[in-house]
């Protein structure tokens, strides 16, 4: 799985014009699985994302994570993440997983992140989306389950 989170002041998503998720000060997080995936890396990710200290403490230094600041989580699918453009000119999604594999897992990663007792929004799978956020600082990472 690969996840690129952006620390946000406020996000949200839409589908069709109606807002789907927002949420406040928090991460963004767009999830992308892959054909070699299985709950093991949902769960990895899981405990990774909300526990990494990106937020920054009274000194100004990065130094709280998001269960520290009681913050929100929107989680929107991105299976185009995981395109492949090191040839020609289309991106290849061969090693992106299918929409049922998917949606098994975005749903497990989700699960699992409001078992913590996060707020968690979400997109909607497989629509398309339009998602709007104020980042905060910039702060932007990249997660991976392998």
């Amino acid at each position: 799985m690969l996840a690129v989170l952006q620390r946000v002041k406020e996000s949200s998503v839409s589908v069709n014009g109606k807002i789907t998720g927002k949420i406040g000060s928090g991460l963004l997080v767009l999830l992308g699985v892959t054909v070699e995936d299985e709950k093991k890396d949902a769960d990895y990710l899981a405990e990774k994302i909300p526990n990494l200290r990106i937020f920054e403490d009274e000194n100004a230094r990065m130094n709280l994570s998001l269960i520290d600041i009681r913050g929100e989580m929107l989680v929107v699918s991105q299976f185009t993440l995981l395109g492949d453009c090191r040839k020609g000119r289309r991106p290849s999604f061969t090693n992106a997983a299918g929409p049922d594999k998917a949606e098994n897992l975005y749903e497990h990663f989700v699960k699992h992140i409001k078992q913590k007792g996060i707020t968690v929004k979400t997109g909607q799978f497989r629509a398309l989306m339009a998602v709007s956020l104020i980042n905060d600082g910039p702060v932007t990472l990249i997660v991976e389950s392998k």
